[in-house]
């Protein structure tokens, strides 16, 4: 990856836009095959590299969940975002009234804002 003010271009090249503790991004909604029907968003790997800086060698809480406040459209809250092993990403859950408010379902591509809830290697 380049180095010095080519960083942040390397970054956005690979769909991860970031200020320090937040991330802006484009992802195809999901929905979860599991029990209850969970509707996803996968981050880019660019940004699970960056939450990875961002937070250094720790985890997470439960299960590696982290805190986060999430935006799609005017729809903003605060949820976990949890590691996924498939992806190598983080999955953002979108919640019912976020896609409702939104008018937005599985299969659709939405832009989101992430904003990470913790300190810097927390």
């Amino acid at each position: 990856m380049p180095d010095g003010s080519d960083t942040t271009q390397a970054w956005q090249d690979r769909g991860c836009n970031f200020m320090l503790d937040r991330l802006d991004f484009t992802g195809k909604l999901w929905l979860s095959a599991g029990p209850g029907g969970w509707t996803f968003v996968t981050l880019p790997p660019a940004c699970a590299d960056q939450i990875r800086f961002f937070t250094g060698s720790r985890k997470g809480g439960a299960w590696g969940m982290i805190k986060v406040k999430a935006r799609i459209g005017e729809a903003e809250w605060s949820t976990t975002i949890w590691p996924d092993k498939a992806s190598g990403s983080f999955l953002l859950p979108v919640k019912s009234a976020v896609r409702k408010k939104e008018k937005i379902a599985a299969g659709d591509t939405v832009d989101v804002s992430l904003w990470l809830q913790v300190p810097p290697g927390f």
